[in-house]
Formats: C-alpha cells, sequence, structure tokens
C-alpha cells in the first residue's frame, strides 16, 4: 500500500490505498486546498473496521498531485455564470470529479462507495452526475449546491477561509491555519490546540501549495449552479451538514437533499465546518449503514 502516484484524467494523481484489499471500496474526497492529509484517523479507522478499503488522493493543485497553470479572474468567472457563458477557468468540477474516478481505474475498481466534504462534497455531488453508473452510494458532507439564492458564507468565515498568512514560514502558516480553522470549527466539539496544531502540521508537511487556491475556487464558482443537474441523480444518496456551520451554512445541505431524488438528510447540532474527532463514531455509523442499503438496493434491481 502506501502512496503512489497514476496517470489519471490526463494528470498525475497522489493517492493512497489504505485497504483492507477485500473491503468494500470507499473513495474520500478533500475540500478546498486540503490535502488527504486532513481526514480525521477516527473516521478513516472506523470505516476500515466496518469492511471498508479505504482509498484516499489528493485533488489536483494540492498536495503530491499535479499542479497546474493559470491566474483565473473570480469576479469574470462569476460573471460569466451569471449570464450562462463558459468561464475562462483552468479546470473544472467536472474535470476534477474524472480525477477521482481515475484512481479508481488505476485500482481496478468498477464501483465505489464516495464521500466528500465542501468542496469534495461538490466533487462527489458532480460523478454522481457525470459518472453515475461507476458509483454505489454518494455522501455528501458540508457542502451544497451551488444555487446562488442561498445563504452565503459569515463575513468571518470567509475572511479566514481566504486570508493569507503574512510569511510562508512553517510555524506561521500552522497558526494562520489553527487561528483561521478556529472560526469555523464545531463550537460543541472543538479541537485541543495539540491535535489542531498536529493536523495542520501533517497538511503543511505532506505539502504547503497556496497558489492552487484560486484555481480550486474558480472551479466552484465556475460550475454554477447543480441544482438542475442533481435532479437527475439516482444514486443512493446521504447529506450531512452541521446545523451550527458558518462556511456553508446548513440550508446548502437541505438543498442538496431536497435535489436529489431520495437523498436522505442528516442534520447534526452543534457541528460546524469540520469533522470532530467525538463526532466520527456517529459519521462512521451513517455512512456504513447508507453504504448498505444501496448494496442491497443495487442487488434487487
Amino acid at each position: 500500500m502506501g502512496m503512489r502516484q497514476t496517470q489519471a484524467n490526463g494528470i498525475t494523481v497522489n493517492f493512497e490505498d489504505l485497504g483492507p484489499a477485500d473491503g468494500r471500496p470507499i473513495l474520500f474526497v478533500n475540500g478546498y486546498t486540503s490535502t488527504m492529509m486532513s481526514w480525521p484517523a477516527e473516521l478513516m479507522d472506523g470505516l476500515r473496521a466496518r469492511g471498508f478499503r479505504v482509498i484516499r488522493y489528493d485533488n489536483r493543485d494540492v498536495g503530491h498531485s499535479e499542479k497546474l497553470k493559470g491566474m483565473p479572474d473570480i469576479r469574470a468567472v462569476a460573471a460569466a455564470v451569471r449570464e450562462g457563458r463558459r468561464p475562462d477557468i483552468p479546470y473544472t468540477l467536472s474535470d476534477m470529479a474524472a480525477d477521482g474516478i481515475g484512481v479508481l481505474d488505476a485500482l481496478g475498481i468498477a464501483r465505489a462507495h464516495v464521500m466528500g466534504i465542501s468542496m469534495g462534497g461538490m466533487i462527489v455531488q458532480t460523478m454522481a452526475i457525470d459518472h453515475p453508473g461507476r458509483l454505489l452510494s454518494v455522501t455528501s458532507i458540508m457542502s451544497t449546491t451551488g444555487n446562488p439564492d442561498l445563504p452565503k458564507a459569515s463575513e468571518a468565515a470567509m475572511a479566514a477561509l481566504q486570508e493569507q498568512p503574512h510569511a510562508q514560514d512553517r510555524e506561521t502558516v500552522i497558526r494562520h491555519r489553527m487561528k483561521g480553522r478556529r472560526v469555523y470549527q464545531s463550537p460543541a466539539y472543538p479541537m485541543t490546540d495539540e491535535a489542531l496544531y498536529a493536523r495542520c502540521a501533517a497538511e503543511f508537511d505532506h505539502m504547503y501549495y497556496p497558489e492552487g487556491a484560486s484555481r480550486q475556487y474558480a472551479a466552484i464558482v465556475g460550475d454554477g449552479s447543480r441544482v438542475e443537474r442533481l435532479k437527475a441523480v439516482r444514486v443512493p444518496f446521504l447529506v450531512i451538514h452541521g446545523l451550527a456551520d458558518p462556511l456553508v451554512p446548513p440550508e446548502g445541505g437541505v438543498d442538496t437533499a431536497n435535489s436529489v431524488p431520495g437523498a436522505n438528510l442528516e442534520l447534526i447540532e452543534g457541528m460546524g465546518h469540520d469533522l470532530p474527532a467525538e463526532l466520527c463514531p456517529r459519521f462512521v455509523e451513517l455512512i456504513a449503514e447508507h453504504a448498505l442499503a444501496a448494496e442491497k438496493e443495487n442487488a434487487a434491481e
């Protein structure tokens, strides 16, 4: 096992197959600017203990996956979407979805369960739209549909997400990220300073590459609303969202569930825009039960 690289969708994608080899495959899809190192061990280990073959990868423009080129004009991208024009962006969420499907190809996996957080939720939604035959089930966590009529992030949360550190050395960047995550963490389940430092340090040490943020953000903005496309999705779908999320308000999760026929929605009190260790047993139970029900549904067809 260990980290490997493959050519997927025309680029190099870094991934890790954590096994077990005979488990039911589940692909973890990261959020905006985060790497595969962002996943809490409690979630991965919990799903492995429930019989899942855990696979995680770095999205393009983060970690050890390929870095692209181009500095998009976000205002121009947003204007193009509003006017129904094709935005000028280096890549799309569909491209990012195809990257993940390419990881499954590299492993010889015909169909898998997929789960994504935040931007990763948008990517797994797009997998369900573009590649439904490759998916056994979808879990979209703390994400949204791109519907422009939904409530926006709080000013404090958006500033915390986008503000850059005043220097690029390791300690400054780690402390800056800790400060930002404190703004949109789960208020009922705050991480200790030690645990948060370790999480941010693991991401920095895996690879720090701030330039990729603008291209990933352009892909999010450039996708516009997925509401109409999601209405055609028939893959078993679970939506999990925190009621205390200031970065992607819970209306985004509600809209996702309302857009996908038959989707299940789980709203969690005290959960913000993160995956607290205390909630991981609940996430594992929700995801595992959803996946098992989906497999039974598929077997009956």
